[in-house]
């Protein structure tokens, strides 16, 4: 058996797309401050739909676990979502003058139900450390676009519009609560026969696309 961290297996097998995710012009056009807001803007309610169903697939951990530690840690990542990451765009959607119910109406481009689907398909038919795949895409980049940000591009953090974005995902809470989600997926996964480690690796890189297809939604502005 490879000896080789999960998490790391996973990271190594969507290197390429990650690297993509640097060369976008959506994610390079909020680095250096020129993207359109109207792009921000659509990209804001379709991402806060979407965390809904992200914060479902953390629900469907907490029914799946049998160990309560590990219910309490999907239980936990659910208040989080809907608690705390939820308040950059609520802080955005009141600078672009966006009420909550008018957000809540908002409906899903076809990538981000395509995405969301796949998601919950995994939440829904497969295990906890399934589902930690498939939610660690989403957690993870956001970090990785973030602290790349932070490194290239010295005045991204104090934006005025996008310092928000960015301050947020290269925070140190965002990083300790992605180290958490990485230290769950190892202890679950440990002792994995190689095909269910393939099948973590083919869920992670599944979402990794699925990443980058929300990107290039949000820069075509594309229903």
């Amino acid at each position: 058996m490879n000896n080789q961290p999960t998490t790391n297996r996973m990271l190594e097998a969507a290197r390429g797309i990650w690297e993509g995710y640097l060369a976008h012009p959506f994610v390079r056009g909020m680095a250096d401050g020129s993207l359109d807001t109207e792009k921000f803007r659509f990209y804001l309610l379709q991402d806060y739909v979407y965390l809904f169903d992200y914060a479902k697939v953390f629900a469907q951990g907490v029914v799946k676990a049998r160990d309560p530690a590990v219910m309490r840690m999907f239980a936990s990542y659910v208040d989080s979502i809907l608690n705390g990451e939820m308040d950059i765009h609520k802080g955005y959607m009141a600078r672009l003058g966006i009420d909550e119910a008018r957000a809540a109406r908002c409906k899903p481009s076809l990538s981000n139900q395509s995405y969301t689907a796949y998601m919950r398909a995994v939440a829904a038919e497969e295990g906890p450390a399934e589902i930690l795949a498939a939610v660690l895409s989403c957690a993870l980049s956001y970090e990785y676009i973030a602290k790349w940000m932070v490194r290239t591009h010295p005045g991204a953090e104090s934006h005025p519009f996008y310092g928000e974005w960015v301050q947020g995902y290269a925070a140190d809470e965002y990083a300790a609560a992605n180290r958490a989600l990485v230290e769950q997926m190892e202890a679950l996964s440990a002792g994995y026969t190689e095909g269910q480690l393939e099948r973590l690796v083919e869920i992670f890189v599944d979402c990794s696309r699925f990443e980058g297809l929300f990107w290039d939604m949000a820069w075509d502005m594309e229903m």
